[in-house]
């Protein structure tokens, strides 16, 4: 699984961050981004930079696009 997310679409309400801080972070301009490895992905963020997704987290993540009130997360299954 990976996961991405459209900054364009962010609200910065932070629960992607509260479900999920493995994968999803705020940085300091209000949107969310995603990690892959701990490592940040905004530059240029979007559907360029997608994260793989550790098996153990494939839940929280689901939860947290599922909650998501921007409705800017997204998976694709490899």
């Amino acid at each position: 699984m990976k996961v991405w997310i459209d900054q364009d679409l962010c609200t910065g309400d932070g629960l992607c961050e509260e479900i999920c801080p493995d994968v999803f972070t705020l940085q300091d301009d209000g949107i969310a981004y995603v990690k892959d490895n701990g490592n940040i992905c905004n530059d240029p963020g979007g559907s360029a930079q997608m994260a793989q997704v550790p098996g153990e987290l494939e839940d929280a993540v689901t939860e947290a696009s599922e909650e998501c009130p921007g409705e800017c997360i997204f998976i694709e299954f490899d």
